[in-house]
């Protein structure tokens, strides 16, 4: 009986004594799919380090992959948000997916025809295989985050855990990438991700909204409704009043989002 990916019981994250988020509670299987959002601050990446283990639960308890956070790191692959052109060495755009690797050779294995076929199958997928050669630093953010996302498909982990996935994408790069997770969970690999993108959560089979406190917990059809959302992201509504209708400006929106109107008669 394989363990659940995840197990999280009365779970408290933070750093040291400042609590962020408790009272998480939530299983996740095999092949399955969690959302975590919200805005920046609201728990999502505490969270995902968490998870991780690069920081110690402040409460309750958390299982991943059968074991204690932080103990099974060959089995885990993770996408932090963007960062561009994070190395200072020049390094090729190749040797960055062949990176998705190195957790499966050790630090003195060698690479097999196996390896070298995934880098260039999870390459050939993100559509990146012209790109092998370029340093990686020359790359537009898009061109870097389909890079990382390469890497990510190359490790063939059992547990994907991704921050802000689709960040800097085109509208080709977000199917490739829609694609990478699906193909993924059939495989039986369990994802969290990390979203602003209420469309790309609506797709998990799980949605755990987040404001520093636990908004909402189930899938996406129960729990991504307008006042939930209204309450995650502390968007605020002002009525200007017109002749025959109102109109409702959204006063504050994450990421500045372009303002929507809604008329009410």
């Amino acid at each position: 009986m394989t363990a659940a990916p995840l197990v999280a019981a009365a779970l408290t994250v933070g750093y040291g004594t400042d609590s962020v988020v408790e009272g998480i509670s939530l299983t996740l299987q095999p092949g399955e799919s969690l959302a975590l959002v919200g805005t920046n601050g609201s728990g999502k990446s505490t969270l995902l380090k968490t998870i991780l283990g690069l920081i110690p639960p402040l409460a309750g308890s958390l299982d991943v992959l059968g074991s204690k956070p932080g103990t099974r790191p060959k089995r885990i692959a993770y996408l932090g948000q963007a960062h561009t052109a994070r190395f200072v060495v020049p390094i090729r755009a190749i040797e960055v997916v062949r990176m998705g690797r190195f957790a499966a050779l050790g630090l003195l294995g060698r690479t097999s025809d196996r390896d070298r076929q995934l880098v260039h199958e999870a390459m050939t997928h993100m559509e990146v295989t012209h790109l092998a050669d370029e340093p990686l630093r020359s790359l537009s953010g898009g061109q870097q985050q389909r890079i990382y996302l390469a890497q990510v498909m190359a490790r063939v982990a059992d547990l994907l855990v991704l921050d802000e996935p689709t960040g800097g994408l085109d509208v080709a790069g977000r199917e490739r990438y829609r694609e990478l997770v699906e193909l993924a969970l059939a495989r039986g690999a369990a994802v969290v991700t990390a979203t602003h993108d209420i469309g790309e959560a609506a797709g998990c089979d799980q949605v755990l909204l987040l404001n520093r406190r636990i908004i909402a917990h189930g899938e996406p059809q129960d729990v991504l409704n307008t006042a939930m959302l209204l309450e995650t992201f502390g968007i605020t509504l002002q009525g200007i009043q017109h002749d025959d209708h109102h109109d409702f400006v959204i006063g504050e929106m994450p990421h500045g989002h372009d303002h929507g109107h809604g008329h009410r008669h």
